[in-house]
């Protein structure tokens, strides 16, 4: 295995939320008082291979757990599979350089965000989404079940650990929990895709993927990239709090994944892989 070195950044160390002034208007009244917001600001990638530095442009997040995100960016752009893929990483001033083994198959033109084909119809007719995106997980497990009791203490689970939110209202999360509906790990981001990438960074550097028998709970909505995400770890069970999009519903009946929406103590929505719920 390449030894990794995780360095400890500054900006891993900074709060999550700021103060800033506010005028609160209830019932006609208004008052002046500070009020706290999410952190937004920019992280810079960039990839270095043989020598040579290719950047990945700017990402949008909330400060912290940085090089879980990046790790698990690459993971599901198809960049890396494991932590054996990469030798270091190194981080200062709100940028991460991630240095790939020489066995690391890398091609910076196929290096794209996927994101600007979700909203169109560019692959309308295609027999597979996933061979037109190139979209290749490992095999999902089957061979258990889960009950909408999991469910409901899935999404309470991550609900209670939304410290970011709590203050703000202005932040997402994602988390990972066992079949008996236990959140194991929960990371909360200013962006919802970067909630997902940092979740699963952090369990790639634990060595803990491909995931087999646990669900990954969203508290917005099911897009369709972070159902592509979600696959690309092994996840065989989404749940999100909100609704799905269509591409993610076919996205996850394609691959088989139980994909469940508008999800909470007392009620869910099932919209595809109903064999896992009992």
């Amino acid at each position: 295995m390449a030894i990794t070195q995780y360095d400890t950044t500054l900006a891993e160390y900074m709060d999550k939320t700021v103060r800033r002034p506010s005028i609160k208007v209830e019932n006609g009244k208004s008052s002046r008082r500070p009020d706290s917001v999410s952190v937004e600001s920019a992280l810079s990638i960039a990839i270095n291979k043989s020598g040579e530095t290719h950047e990945l442009g700017l990402t949008m997040r909330t400060p912290g757990d940085d090089h879980d995100l990046v790790v698990g960016f690459l993971h599901s752009e198809g960049v890396i599979e494991s932590l054996g893929c990469i030798s270091s990483i190194e981080s200062a001033d709100d940028r991460v350089i991630v240095r790939l083994e020489e066995s690391t198959k890398f091609n910076p033109d196929e290096l794209t965000r996927r994101t600007t084909m979700t909203s169109s119809c560019g692959i309308c007719g295609k027999d597979s989404i996933s061979n037109l995106l190139h979209i290749h997980g490992p095999e999902l497990t089957n061979d258990f079940s889960i009950t909408h009791i999991d469910v409901g203490k899935a999404v309470l689970g991550l609900r209670t650990m939304q410290s970011t939110f709590d203050l703000t209202g202005g932040s997402h999360a994602c988390g990972r929990a066992n079949i008996e509906g236990t959140i194991i790990d929960a990371k909360e981001d200013i962006g919802r895709h970067n909630a997902m990438d940092k979740l699963i960074g952090a369990a790639i550097k634990n060595e803990e993927v491909p995931i087999h028998k646990e669900m990954v709970v969203v508290s917005g909505r099911a897009s369709f990239e972070l159902v592509q995400k979600a696959l690309k770890a092994g996840f065989p069970i989404m749940i999100s709090v909100g609704a799905p999009s269509s591409l993610a519903v076919d996205l996850a009946n394609e691959h088989g994944m139980t994909l469940i929406s508008f999800a909470n103590e007392d009620r869910m929505t099932i919209f595809s892989a109903s064999n896992r719920v009992s």
